[in-house]
């Protein structure tokens, strides 16, 4: 559930980590006597803004995404006029990824400083001394995050954007088509490659991922590659054969070990360091998001070994389960099961063990329930581990919010591989889908003792491992290719929790899982194809107009215009 609070947290963020440790920078066209020039920084002062600022713009996307598609919590019953996605809560997303914005600055006192801004504000500077690992990261994040932007809003300003100089600045900037904007991503991480394999004299000040290892970053870059031709392969007709290409090199992520993820850490001020997730939720008044139904439901009834480091319960039963009904804390405890959900079978409402959570377009207000709803755990947040004391959170509990966010992992790897050998023979991805689950449980382990004070014998064994793992093999033996597709992708989706973004992205691309909990509304209209333009670009730019509405399609997105996905 993405709110105003969520947006203030990450602007402090982003602003306080770049303030304090490489002063302020508003690379805005026109001149500020009070703020420093380009020509005034360095390259390490730019690259560490561009580092932090790709983590806040991935966790902003990750939510927009993540919503849509039960991975996270959604609040709006239309698709179509969905509070979370009004052009004006899309603002904050936009000018991380271009150029802050004077307007969100003024209100929080800091700076967002934008990738692209910075990137071009490096890049003379990176060049003439011959930088090549300062550019080569800048490439990377300039090619994820202009992709992501495609995946989310369609043809984007790119060309033109931040181009000009003080005197003749582009100040209205037309978009690029969606595909052009692709083939420049992946021009830009083959570039990244080059340089990350060069030799430099002066190496990042601090590289906020993997540490200096290059290889790694090269490994990276490919995986990218691998995203970018699987996300349009429903247009490119050699976008597998290029996939698979990269697969045949073994240069990409395939062990756990060269995830790429930003880490934060437990400072709570001056600057703040916490994982965003952990400062919405860990507060004196205590959470503040909800958690989707669907996922944690589905997690429970497979007794997956996950789920003790994805979710936090506070309370051990929820009203109209375990115990009364409750108006005051859970309304619709006391409401009718919707006839759609009766008819497929649907958990509405209520979870069983504490799981307070809410269905998928639940729009209610906000009840007194900070201290009851379940919460973000110790992974990726740095929450707390549900080891079942039901003790309530409070500020600085649990791993403090040291998380992570993950940004393109070796699970993940393991589920794109999956969807390309389901698309010829659905039985030969068995192999991948079992990886990637092994994988990802391994990853969520490695957090046991990351909150000091949890009871970790409730930690699940190997052996529960074992049996979790076996069940989904079973499963997968025993479906149909139509249920195969749904193990796959309901797999994929844990997997991803922590980030949305290709959830969002396979969602649309394939249709499955098939099996989400639907809209609480019954008739809630067509699925978000794309998200609006943020307000600031439409208001400011005469050279664009705002879209018809949230059904137009991005380039690769060629499935059928309405009831598409069927879990709507």
């Amino acid at each position: 559930m993405k709110n105003i609070h969520k947006y203030l947290g990450l602007v402090l963020l982003a602003g306080v980590v770049f303030m304090n440790s490489c002063e302020t920078i508003e690379l805005d066209l026109t001149e500020n006597p009070n703020e420093l020039r380009p020509d005034q920084s360095s390259p390490d002062l730019f690259l560490n803004s561009i580092q932090v600022d790709f983590a806040t713009f991935t966790e902003l996307m990750s939510w927009n995404g993540g919503d849509l598609v039960r991975i996270s919590y959604m609040n709006g019953r239309n698709y179509q006029n969905i509070a979370n996605y009004a052009p004006s809560l899309l603002n904050l997303e936009w000018n991380i990824a271009y150029q802050g914005d004077n307007g969100e600055v003024l209100a929080s006192g800091l700076e967002v400083n934008g990738i692209l801004a910075d990137i071009r504000a490096m890049a003379p500077e990176a060049e003439q001394a011959e930088l090549y690992h300062h550019t080569a990261i800048g490439q990377f994040i300039e090619a994820y995050t202009m992709v992501t932007l495609v995946d989310f809003f369609g043809d984007v300003p790119y060309s033109e954007a931040i181009q000009g100089d003080a005197e003749t600045p582009i100040l209205n900037p037309n978009v690029d088509s969606g595909a052009s904007i692709y083939d420049a991503a992946l021009q830009l991480l083959d570039d990244a490659i080059i340089n990350f394999g060069r030799d430099v004299t002066t190496e990042p000040a601090n590289d906020f991922y993997y540490d200096g290892d290059w290889d790694d970053w090269i490994k990276a870059s490919n995986t990218l590659k691998m995203k970018i031709y699987l996300q349009r392969r429903l247009v490119d007709p050699g976008a597998i054969d290029s996939f698979n290409a990269i697969v045949t090199s073994g240069n990409f992520i395939d062990e756990t070990s060269e995830d790429l993820q930003f880490q934060w850490g437990t400072n709570s001020v001056q600057p703040d360091v916490r994982h965003p997730r952990y400062a919405d939720n860990y507060t004196p008044s205590g959470g503040v998001d909800y958690l989707p139904n669907w996922l944690m439901n589905y997690m429970s009834e497979l007794e997956d070994p996950r789920i003790r480091y994805y979710f936090y319960r506070q309370v051990n039963a929820v009203p109209g389960e375990e115990i009364p009904p409750n108006e005051e804390t859970l309304a619709c405890s006391l409401e009718p099961v919707p006839a759609h959900y009766t008819d497929g079978g649907f958990t509405f409402c209520t979870l069983s063990n504490g799981y307070w959570g809410r269905d998928h377009g639940q729009n209610a207000g906000i009840p007194p329930d900070g201290f009851t709803r379940t919460v973000y755990g110790v992974y990726p947040s740095g929450g707390k581990f549900d080891d079942s004391s039901f003790k309530g959170l409070s500020v600085g509990s649990g791993a403090g919010g040291a998380g992570i966010t993950p940004i393109l992992l070796a699970s993940w790897v393991d589920f794109m591989r999956a969807e390309v050998a389901m698309l010829t023979s659905p039985a030969s991805a068995k192999p991948f889908l079992l990886a990637g689950i092994g994988k990802s449980i391994a990853k969520v382990r490695s957090f046991d003792g990351v909150d000091a004070g949890a009871d970790q014998s409730f930690a699940p064994t190997d052996g529960n491992v074992t049996v979790f793992v076996d069940n989904i093999d079973s499963a997968f033996d025993a479906a149909d290719d139509e249920g195969k597709w749904n193990i796959v992708s309901e797999q994929y989706f844990v997997s991803l929790f922590g980030n949305g973004i290709d959830g969002y992205n396979y969602y649309r691309r394939t249709g499955f899982p098939t099996t989400l909990q639907p809209n609480l509304e019954p008739d809630p209209g067509a699925f978000v194809r794309s998200l609006n333009y943020p307000g600031d670009f439409v208001n400011n730019n005469s050279s664009v107009s705002p879209k018809a509405d949230q059904t137009v399609q991005v380039f690769w997105d060629t499935n059928p215009a309405s009831n598409f996905p069927v879990a709507n």
